[in-house]
């Protein structure tokens, strides 16, 4: 008994000062912008809503979620398709519902629905005498294809990152020849230098097929170390006090700081030491969950917590790195401590079924 509890404060210490830093930077955020007002208040109640899903787990997680993925998933197919439509832009991107003081990304709750989908068609997959590899391999990269084609249509880049790390992982859980990936990963190489060879040579020839805007993009994307996002977020982390508690004075500004670019955010609140501790939880926080796969008896939930683990993972490194230019900018925010419902509603559903030893299973 003694040891699970120690097992639980490993995990919950570590993420509840990430939320309370968060709950911190938010109420600071408020004097950039007035756009920022509600954040404080917003942000309280998405943890609030998290930690409720965390406290009462075996409560809601003991559904078969495995199960019935397939209709969760087009179900979240039919909200990418409809905020196509009727969604609300913000910063260029059509991926949002606005519900009065709440909005909905759905491009988030497919992290959910594809990890869950994949997870079931994996296991299934493992468990059969009669392999049929081509099958399996197409049924996924379909599942893949379907919601990157939607949300490349946002536009949301940073999304078919995330559904290639989760369908990549999952893959890699099966029962497929790892030859079968190290060619996939030669063809992805061929295609990626070819992209490039014409971006440097033929620029006209993308314009053209691709289109002015898809150009630009990628061209954003390239010259990501320039501009004013990326330079006042490197002063505002070398500016930086080694220790400071700051929720009264504005520092530099930042666009879309209290998302993309909390991380340099949290050094004007609290100082370089405030980073360091965020990035110490964090470490933590990933090897809690990697102690937790290791003691998961039912392949299913192995399988979902590694997609979870490594998407985690990569939103971390991607986020802290895009902070101090070292990767472009893309829309990805840092999990629970970044502003945003539906990114940390949909992380707290992960934890909560990676945390549930209850959650019923086929496999």
């Amino acid at each position: 008994m003694r040891k699970k509890k120690t097992n639980n404060l490993s995990f919950y210490i570590p993420l509840l000062l990430i939320l309370t830093m968060s709950i911190l930077i938010m109420y600071h955020a408020r004097l950039i912008n007035d756009i920022y007002k509600n954040h404080f208040l917003k942000q309280s109640i998405f943890f609030l809503i998290g930690i409720f899903l965390l406290r009462n787990k075996e409560k809601w997680a003991s559904l078969e979620l495995f199960q019935y993925s397939p209709y969760l998933y087009w179900l979240n197919l039919l909200f990418l398709i409809l905020v196509l439509f009727f969604g609300s832009t913000i910063n260029g991107a059509k991926a949002w519902f606005h519900f009065g003081f709440f909005s909905f990304q759905p491009s988030e709750l497919m992290k959910l629905s594809l990890s869950l989908y994949l997870t079931e068609i994996t296991t299934n997959f493992n468990w059969k005498q009669k392999h049929n590899k081509r099958n399996y391999l197409c049924q996924i990269f379909i599942l893949f294809l379907f919601p990157s084609i939607l949300v490349f249509l946002e536009p949301d880049t940073g999304a078919i990152l995330f559904y290639f790390l989760i369908t990549l992982t999952i893959a890699l859980s099966s029962k497929i020849p790892k030859k079968w990936f190290f060619y996939l990963f030669l063809l992805l190489l061929i295609f990626i230098s070819g992209f490039f060879i014409l971006y440097f040579q033929k620029q006209d020839w993308l314009i053209r097929y691709f289109g002015t805007s898809f150009f630009y993009r990628v061209d954003r994307l390239l010259n990501f170390q320039k501009g004013m996002q990326i330079e006042n977020a490197l002063i505002a982390i070398g500016s930086a006090p080694l220790f400071q508690i700051n929720l009264t004075k504005t520092g530099i500004y930042i666009p879309e700081s209290p998302t993309d670019f909390v991380f340099s955010l949290a050094a004007n609140v609290f100082g370089i030491t405030g980073n360091i501790i965020i990035l110490i939880c964090y470490i933590l926080l990933d090897i809690a969950i990697l102690k937790k796969k290791n003691t998961q008896k039912k392949d299913s939930l192995r399988i979902f917590t590694n997609a979870f683990l490594t998407s985690f993972l990569f939103n971390q490194i991607y986020n802290i790195f895009m902070n101090i230019g070292l990767v472009p900018i893309m829309g990805i925010p840092l999990p629970f401590l970044s502003y945003g419902g539906s990114t940390t509603i949909v992380s707290f559903l992960f934890l909560s079924i990676i945390l549930n030893s209850k959650t019923k299973l086929r496999h």
